[in-house]
């Protein structure tokens, strides 16, 4: 019997329309044995939760250069809780250093900025998931 390939969820939330490295990384994850739903830009954290139950998703990663991820992602943290949806969040994208801090406390499971190596994304991801 064969494994359903985890399934993740990869959304830019805001107006930012910059959407290559969120590209990037869900092709890079789908070569690597995931299911991956790329929302496409200007997303509400609403619309990226509900996609997230339609789909069973086991992860979500957010894209955002915006500047506005601690009000985009805090909402999505607060709709995640309150329709119960407990899976990891992962955040990239241009995110200045003192907000890391900021996010990792609101429940994100990592933060990564440009440069972050492909192969580390995927094996943050399978350890996230519970893939070997």
């Amino acid at each position: 019997m064969h494994m359903p390939k985890p399934k993740i969820i990869i959304a830019k939330l805001g107006l930012d329309g910059h959407d290559r490295g969120a590209k990037v990384i869900a092709r890079a994850l789908a070569e690597a044995g995931f299911e991956v739903v790329y929302t496409g830009i200007r997303q509400t954290p609403s619309q990226v939760v509900e996609t997230a139950i339609q789909e069973d998703a086991k992860l979500i990663g957010i894209s955002i250069l915006s500047g506005s991820h601690l009000e985009l992602v805090g909402e999505l943290m607060r709709i995640m809780k309150e329709k119960g949806v407990s899976i990891p969040v992962l955040v990239g994208g241009i995110i200045p250093p003192e907000d890391k801090e900021a996010l990792l406390k609101m429940g994100i499971a990592g933060v990564y900025g440009p440069g972050t190596s492909l192969k580390e994304i995927i094996d943050i991801v399978k350890k996230l998931v519970g893939v070997s």
